[in-house]
């Protein structure tokens, strides 16, 4: 397999039933269930599926992001449909092969600003993910310069509650630009990022 004959694309509509059927099958926490906005990626070889990918909704709240970013409260609020969380990453099982990985996220992180843009009329700022230290080292998404900020404090989101659950989470983050914390941080958005939220 040559790396650079991968190709990333969003899936279609007929493609979703395949797509959410190999993600129950393979992914350690299932089909990722779309909440608010939401994309969700095929990797390609030759015509072969390689690789599911999936960017949602960003976290309500993550203290070590909005640490990070250094919002107000209020600021996050109006501001996180500019970050997306990268919810769901598989390789397929027959597929792992050295670097395919890194390859795929590198090809979302380059299509996803545009795509983004196309399908919600905004733009995309910030990607985060979270990653389960017990399973993963998270080894990926440091070999592609995301930012470990820090854990999450072991609660997940359950309808309108919390509940703690066993292992705090790792959290990353990826800037698409290089001003995107000074932009989601500032007291005034900048008009080109406001959506009317």
């Amino acid at each position: 397999m040559q790396l650079q004959d991968i190709t990333v694309r969003p899936i279609a509509c007929s493609e979703s039933d395949r797509y959410s059927d190999l993600m129950r099958t393979h992914h350690y926490l299932g089909d990722a269930r779309p909440r608010g906005e939401a994309l969700r990626y095929v990797a390609l070889w030759q015509g072969h599926w390689v690789a599911l990918i999936s960017f949602s909704s960003a976290a309500l709240k993550c203290a070590a992001r909005d640490r990070w970013i250094g919002w107000s409260s209020r600021h996050q609020f109006d501001r996180l449909n500019l970050v997306t969380n990268n919810s769901r990453f598989l390789i397929l099982p027959q597929w792992h092969v050295p670097n395919l990985a890194s390859r795929v996220l590198s090809l979302c992180q380059r299509r996803i600003g545009a795509n983004w843009q196309a399908q919600f009329g905004h733009p995309l700022l910030l990607l985060e993910t979270f990653v389960d230290p017990s399973r993963f080292r998270g080894t990926l998404y440091r070999a592609a310069n995301w930012r470990f900020l820090g854990l999450t404090q072991g609660y997940r989101r359950i309808g309108e509650r919390y509940e703690a659950h066993a292992c705090p989470k790792q959290v990353l983050a990826y800037p698409l630009q290089r001003n995107a914390l000074r932009l989601l941080s500032q007291p005034l958005l900048d008009p080109r990022y406001q959506t009317g939220a």
